[in-house]
């Protein structure tokens, strides 16, 4: 069986921590600050531990980062 390619789009968006778990960015950071209270920036800016249910399909996705 062929070596599975690294899905470059999730390559870009996901990383691996040192304990295997999947780290993500979060959502709604892009634009319309303005309306945005700074305690919702300043949450937005942090990174965030994937759900579980997510993580399977995931760590496929980036196999060998």
């Amino acid at each position: 069986m062929p070596k599975m390619k690294t899905h470059s789009g999730a390559a870009k968006r996901f990383r691996k921590t040192a304990t295997g778990k999947i780290k993500r960015f979060k959502a709604y950071s892009n634009h319309n600050f303005g309306c945005k209270t700074a305690k919702q920036k300043r949450s937005l800016r942090s990174s965030a531990i994937m759900a579980s249910g997510d993580v399977k399909r995931t760590k496929q996705l980036i196999a060998y980062k």
